[in-house]
């Protein structure tokens, strides 16, 4: 998705942006719309008004949150000065469970997780993925229990159940998820990459368990009736196999295919929103000059998916590929690590030309769907 807005005052303004800082102009981000938003004051108190003429006559409140660590910048859009709206918008809804933020560092986390956050239900609303509080459908909402494990109690695990997702707040630490990171001999650890690897399990079971597509799944996946607590315990005692890498995103995605849903659905969202970033200030993979053999039809499996849709895919794969090559490179030269620490294999396309295909034919905005049943589904890593 675009990230790159302007202000009225034509200087670049940010997602993250509450304010412009050339004009100090109050800003808002229109999450239906994509678009960050610079405001003015409508007659009524409490409620705002872009400054663009075409939406003028449109009305939002702030977040409250915006006071808060969460530092939230979204908007709730409301109909008339009459009409009773939430407090909240609809990313800081989506959060169920708070830690104690009279602690200084759990406020800190706490607003370091929310801005992850609202970067993922932005592209997740972009993708026209249902996205529902749990508070207001609890049979098939999402919820977010952000948590610290407490003196004599069980760690916090990281993970998804019945759409709940549980985050542990302390992976908000830099140095603590930096050790982590290096313990798991994992290449990439972020916020952002435990919430999407987590949303995936969510979406799993909103899109494919109990639907037609949990046969093409089990095709190009794996059988996730195999047992996931023992598959989990392998893994973690004896570690991924050798040759993971020749059919999987990741060595975590190895150990079932629920993680390997949900690591390849967090690569697939990683790609589309750098991609779209890119895109939206100038940058375009296909301008990148790199010599190499694309990927062609060959490399998706045959007679899945239409002509049409594969070749965007394929269009839109390459262009990744070749910008990964060009942002890894620039990394190098600041001598940090790779952005794309990853290597893409015939199969690992072949899953995430899946993800793509469930995504594009889902229900559009606003359709019901019929809840699927409920599974079990938690982790210790992204």
């Amino acid at each position: 998705m675009n990230r790159a807005f302007t202000c009225v005052c034509q200087q670049p303004i940010f997602f993250r942006n509450s304010v412009c800082l050339a004009c100090m102009k109050p800003l808002g981000y229109d999450a239906l719309r994509g678009k960050l938003l610079p405001l003015e004051p409508a007659e009524s108190p409490g409620l705002w008004r872009s400054v663009e003429s075409a939406t003028r006559t449109r009305l939002y409140r702030r977040c409250v949150n915006l006071a808060t660590a969460a530092a939230c910048n979204w908007l709730i859009p409301v109909e008339s000065p009459e009409e009773p709206a939430p407090e909240l918008c609809l990313c800081c809804r989506l959060t169920r469970t708070l830690p104690d933020l009279g602690t200084p560092e759990h406020a800190g986390w706490w607003g370091r997780i929310e801005l992850a956050k609202r970067r993922l239900a932005s592209s997740l609303l972009a993708l026209r993925l249902p996205l529902v509080p749990k508070a207001e459908d609890p049979v098939r909402g999402l919820a977010f229990d952000i948590l610290v494990s407490l003196p004599g109690a069980p760690p916090v695990v990281t993970g998804h159940e019945d759409g709940v997702i549980t985050l542990d707040a302390q992976e908000a630490d830099d140095a603590t998820r930096e050790q982590r990171r290096t313990q798991l001999r994992e290449p990439y650890r972020t916020l952002l990459g435990h919430l999407r690897h987590e949303s995936g399990h969510y979406f799993w079971q909103r899109l494919v368990e109990d639907s037609p597509w949990l046969e093409p799944f089990r095709r190009v996946f794996g059988d996730e009736r195999a047992d996931y607590q023992q598959a989990l315990q392998t893994h973690y005692d004896r570690g991924a196999p050798a040759d993971w890498s020749t059919r999987h995103v990741s060595a975590y995605a190895s150990c079932h295919p629920w993680e390997d849903w949900a690591e390849t659905w967090a690569h697939y969202l990683h790609m589309r929103d750098t991609l779209g970033t890119a895109r939206g200030f100038g940058i375009r993979g296909n301008r990148v000059e790199l010599a190499g053999e694309p990927f062609g039809p060959s490399v998706l499996e045959e007679g899945e998916g239409d002509e049409h849709t594969n070749a965007r895919f394929l269009s839109w794969l390459n262009h990744w590929m070749k910008l990964t090559v060009a942002l890894n490179e620039i990394s190098r030269s600041m001598g940090v690590m790779d952005i794309y620490p990853f290597v893409l294999s015939q199969p690992a396309v072949r899953k995430l030309h899946l993800v793509h295909r469930v995504i594009a034919h889902k229900a559009p905005r606003g359709a019901r769907r019929r809840s699927a049943v409920p599974a079990a589904v938690e982790e210790t890593t992204p």
